[in-house]
């Protein structure tokens, strides 16, 4: 993805107009399509007794130099040796986010050098990763906290208990695309909207949390879902498809409510309802600057986010390498143009079933049809991507199987 040059980040912002044409340049950087990353988190658990408290001291041990600064503000928080930058979550969630790379294989190789790397830096401390996207087993616990985190809890409790759930319970595979030259660019941010509700009903792992069954194939999205759907819902949907990805993302962002306006002290609280746009207009004491609308973006969860390159938040973390799979979909579904103009097609119909594909899963008909046209897409693209014999006879015959299993589902 193309990185964003640097910016000055002090400029005091007078207007919306002022605000939409900054969203516009750090947000959308367009070229050819080029690069793949893909971030990766997981609850941790201890090994022996999955359902025993992790704190936040025996992480920081354990990550040692990787520790982020969250856990330790001395750590020099070092990369993993093939690049991943490791943060830790609120509720003590482990992610590890690649350096992007121009090659899949390339890529698939770096990451799974990274997390053998963390794997064995959590054993060592008696821990273990997780493998479903939502924690299976202990209720919603604060282990990091932070102004920012502080902040979010407070504003999310207005609306109930799924803030909480979110915050300190799920566990998210991202995969992050390029945006595309200026003429793919609606093309590619509108299909990567539509194939969400298929995919994620496709790769949903999240039905069991804090010692039950939930009742929905993705209890992880549900809490996204039920968070403040000013910040969390699509930004694109069939019945309101804004070809302007840049207008509807710069209306999206400056509608949203704060989560967070950072101080010196450490309460970050905003006031209840006050958007940026409000902002803008003078409801706080000071007018904001370009660095506060980056951290306010940095605060909208929807299910594509654009940061340079389109950021895909609807997957649940898969169990042990799955993770592969709807990466290497993804990056097949993406890999041409008339690919991806043909999962447009395929996806249309189920395109705003988000609810149905947290809830059902492929047990959603529509849903399980539409999963089944992106994966008989998504082999015939999978020699573009080329992966090493080996690696993509495997890839295919995973996503054949999985193919196979919704069709025996349906039959």
């Amino acid at each position: 993805m193309v990185m964003s040059p640097e910016l000055d980040r002090t400029t005091v912002l007078r207007d919306e107009a002022a605000a939409a044409g900054h969203i516009a340049r750090i947000c959308f950087k367009t070229g050819p399509p080029t690069l793949t990353g893909v971030e990766l988190e997981w609850t941790v658990h201890d090994a022996g007794d999955p359902t025993r408290p992790v704190d936040r001291e025996r992480l920081r041990r354990a990550l040692g130099r990787h520790s982020p600064v969250t856990i330790d503000p001395t750590s020099p928080a070092e990369e993993l040796r093939h690049g991943g930058a490791v943060t830790v979550e609120p509720g003590g969630q482990v992610e590890i986010s690649s350096a992007p790379r121009p090659s899949l294989a390339a890529l698939i190789l770096a990451t799974e050098a990274d997390i053998a790397e963390l794997t064995a830096l959590l054993e060592a401390a008696g821990l273990a990763l997780g493998r479903t996207g939502i924690d299976p087993w202990r209720a919603p616990r604060p282990v990091v906290e932070t102004p920012r985190y502080q902040a979010m809890r407070c504003v999310f409790d207005r609306r109930g208990p799924a803030g909480r759930a979110m915050m300190y319970s799920t566990a998210g595979l991202q995969v992050c695309l390029d945006a595309g030259e200026p003429r793919q660019l609606a093309q590619r941010w509108a299909a990567a909207h539509a194939v969400g509700p298929p995919l994620l009903a496709a790769f949903a792992t999240a039905d069991r949390h804090a010692g039950r069954h939930t009742g929905w194939a993705s209890a992880r999205m549900a809490a996204w879902l039920a968070i403040d759907p000013a910040r969390t819902r699509p930004v694109w949907s069939p019945d309101r498809a804004e070809h302007d990805p840049v207008a509807a993302w710069s209306a999206y962002a400056l509608a949203a409510p704060l989560l967070c306006v950072r101080d010196d002290g450490p309460d970050w609280t905003p006031p209840p309802g006050v958007t940026f746009a409000d902002w803008l207009a003078g409801a706080l004491p000071r007018p904001p600057t370009t660095e506060d609308l980056e951290y306010h973006v940095s605060t909208l969860f929807p299910p594509v986010r654009p940061r340079g390159y389109l950021e895909i938040r609807y997957l649940d973390a898969q169990p042990g390498r799955d993770w592969t799979v709807p990466l290497a979909v993804l990056a097949a579904l993406f890999a041409d143009p008339a690919t991806t103009r043909e999962a447009l097609a395929v996806a249309a119909p189920v395109a705003d079933r988000w609810p149905a594909a947290a809830r059902h899963g492929l047990g959603d008909r529509p849903l399980a049809v539409a999963a089944t046209g992106l994966f008989d897409l998504a082999v015939a693209a999978l020699p573009r991507l080329d992966l090493p014999a080996g690696m993509h006879e495997e890839t295919s015959r995973a996503i054949r199987r999985r193919r196979a299993a919704v069709e025996r589902r349906h039959r």
